[in-house]
């Protein structure tokens, strides 16, 4: 049974915003910090950049399957 490019890229396109999900939780530590006043926990500029890494993957994968 061959899988179909669009199932790949679909599994791949959850699989990464399944990964984006894990990392929720960090963000809203560091607003409920923030909001307290306290020294953040993670840093945010890294943070973001992998979460934005990840959704430049999920983009360029649903431009892929819209194609």
């Amino acid at each position: 049974m061959q899988i179909s490019t669009k199932t790949k890229v679909r599994d791949a396109t959850e699989s990464l915003k399944a990964q984006l999900a894990e990392t929720d939780y960090k963000i809203i530590k560091c607003s409920e910090y923030q909001l307290a006043g306290m020294e953040l926990p993670y840093d945010v500029a890294e943070l973001h950049a992998e979460r934005q890494a990840i959704r430049d993957q999920i983009n360029e994968l649903e431009v892929q399957s819209d194609a």
